[in-house]
C-alpha cells in the first residue's frame, strides 16, 4: 500500500542524506524536477545543495529550520529543473532518527507551486500598485486610515494656512499654443511648486486649472504652518520666472494666503480627494483673485501670525465679496 502511494502520489516524495544527496525519491518528484526517472534524478543529483537550489546557503537554511523545528510546514524555494528552467516549490520534511536520536535522513514532500507564487506576486505587484496610488492622492496619514476603512473621514483644526496661486493672463496663453504643450507646460510648472511643498513640509489640496491650491498645518497639525507657507510662496515668485512665453515674457502668478480653522476630509467613492472647506479657504481664493500679479497678498490673521518674522507692506483695505471690508497686506521678503 505503502509502495502505491509512493509510485502514485502527484506530490513529489523524497528522502535524502544529511550530506545532501537522493536516498529514494518518487516519479512525482522526478517529474517535478524534469527527469525522466527517478533513477535518472538520484543518479545525476549528487549535491542538492549546488544542483537543485538557487539560493546560495538555501538546503543550509533549510538544514536550520529541521534542526530548529525537526520539521518544516512549508519551506518555500527557487530551484532548478534539468533543462535550466527555475521553479518553485514548497516542501514539507521532517528529521528522521534513530533510538539513540541520532540523524539518519530527511524526509519529505514537494509541491510545485511555481503558478500560485507568479500568482502571488502578481496580486502583490497589484497592490504596491494601487497602494502607490493611494498615497500619490491622498496625503499618507489619511492613506492609511482609508485603508483601515474608516467609513468618513473629516477632521477639524483650529489653526492652518491656505494658499491659493493663479497663473496671470493664463487663458490668453491657451488659445495661442496647442493643448498638449499647454498640458507640458502646466506640469512643468506645478511639478516645481510639487517639489517646493514636498521640502517645506506642506500637503498639495489640488490643481483646478491654472490654479494651484496648498496647505500648511494638516492633516498633521504643526505650529510654523504659516512660516512654512510664506516661505513656499516667496520660491514660488522666484521659480515662475525661469518660464516663459514663447515670445519670451516671464510667467506671472498671483497668490493668496490667509490663516485660520478649516474642516479637511476625503470626499467621494470615484475619483476621491481630499479637501478643505471652511471661511478660512473661501478667503484664501479671495486673496488670490484680488490679488496682484508677482505679489502674495495676505490677510491681517496671516500677517499677525508672521509680523516679526517677515517683511510685508501694506496694501489697506479692500472689498471682499461676502466678507466686506478687509485690511490686507502683501508679504515681501523673510526678515
Amino acid at each position: 500500500m505503502y509502495r502505491s502511494i509512493f509510485e502514485n502520489a502527484t506530490e513529489g516524495i523524497y528522502q535524502t542524506t544529511p550530506n545532501g544527496k537522493f536516498i529514494s525519491a518518487n516519479p512525482a518528484l522526478a517529474n517535478i524536477l524534469g527527469y525522466d526517472s527517478p533513477e535518472e534524478l538520484i543518479n545525476n543529483i549528487t549535491d542538492i545543495s549546488n544542483q537543485i537550489y538557487v539560493e546560495t546557503k538555501r538546503r543550509e537554511k533549510f538544514i536550520n529550520a529541521l534542526k530548529k523545528d525537526n520539521n518544516t510546514a512549508r519551506f518555500i524555494s527557487l530551484v532548478r529543473r534539468k533543462n535550466g528552467n527555475l521553479i518553485w516549490i514548497a516542501e514539507k520534511a521532517h528529521s528522521v532518527k534513530n533510538s539513540q536520536g541520532e540523524l539518519l535522513y530527511y524526509e519529505g514532500t514537494v509541491e510545485d507551486v511555481t503558478n500560485r507564487k507568479i500568482a502571488e506576486e502578481a496580486l502583490q505587484y497589484q497592490q504596491e500598485q494601487t497602494e502607490r496610488l493611494l498615497f500619490n492622492i491622498l496625503p499618507g496619514p489619511i492613506a492609511v486610515r482609508l485603508q483601515m476603512q474608516e467609513s468618513t473621514i473629516a477632521d477639524s483644526f483650529s489653526e492652518a494656512t491656505v494658499l491659493f496661486a493663479d497663473l496671470v493672463n493664463f487663458t490668453e496663453l491657451c488659445t495661442a499654443i496647442p493643448p498638449t504643450e499647454l498640458v507640458k507646460l502646466l506640469n512643468e510648472i506645478f511639478s516645481v511648486f510639487d517639489q517646493l511643498a514636498e521640502q517645506y513640509g506642506l500637503e498639495k489640496i489640488k490643481t483646478i486649472g491654472d490654479a494651484y491650491m496648498v496647505a500648511g498645518g494638516i492633516p498633521i497639525e504643526r505650529e510654523d504652518h504659516a512660516e512654512a507657507i510664506a516661505q513656499m510662496a516667496l520660491d514660488m515668485l522666484k521659480e515662475i520666472k525661469r518660464f516663459h512665453t514663447k515670445d519670451g515674457q516671464p510667467f506671472s502668478i498671483r497668490i493668496g494666503i490667509n490663516s485660520g480653522p478649516v474642516v479637511a476630509g476625503v470626499i467621494g467613492i470615484k475619483k476621491i480627494i481630499y479637501d478643505l472647506w471652511g471661511d478660512t479657504v473661501n478667503i484664501a481664493s479671495r486673496m488670490e483673485s484680488q490679488g496682484i500679479a508677482d505679489k502674495i497678498q495676505v490677510t491681517e490673521f496671516t500677517y499677525n501670525i508672521l509680523c516679526g518674522k517677515y517683511l510685508f507692506q501694506e496694501r489697506g483695505t479692500i472689498s471682499v465679496k461676502g466678507k466686506g471690508e478687509m485690511k490686507t497686506y502683501f508679504l515681501m521678503d523673510k526678515l
